[in-house]
């Protein structure tokens, strides 16, 4: 079983930038594809941003050039570089490991919550204008 426990949210202007990270405990970390979902106030819950155990990476079309997800697994942490940051970005945001160690689901279905097993507590971030 993975936990997870997120890091580096905080307040910034738009245009700025910020680094997410995901500490991950449990033997099945190597072997999970990871990705960042966010959730604003009165939204629904979604898929930012997937990388799987081969390096493989996915993006949601609000993020593509502006985001990037990574991972070290020699450190079990999980990435997410956020720059040219919108108030639109305001959001909280939680890091997941999914059932799978590839993104090939995520192609095919989308960010489906059902397919991740473990999540985050979620850390904020407030872009303002």
């Amino acid at each position: 079983q993975v936990q997870l426990v997120e890091s580096g949210g905080g307040s910034v202007q738009a245009g700025g930038s910020l680094r997410l990270s995901c500490a991950a405990s449990g033997d099945t970390y190597s072997s999970s594809c990871l990705a960042w979902f966010r959730q604003a106030p009165g939204n629904e819950r979604e898929g930012v941003a997937a990388i799987d155990t081969a390096g493989s990476t996915i993006y949601a079309d609000s993020v593509k050039g502006r985001f990037i997800i990574s991972r070290d697994n020699a450190k079990n942490t999980l990435y997410l570089q956020m720059n040219s940051l919108k108030p639109e970005d305001t959001a909280m945001y939680y890091c997941a490991a999914h059932r799978s160690p590839t993104i090939t689901t995520i192609l095919f279905e989308g960010f489906r919550e059902t397919h991740f097993g473990t999540w985050g507590q979620g850390t904020q971030v407030t872009v303002s204008s």
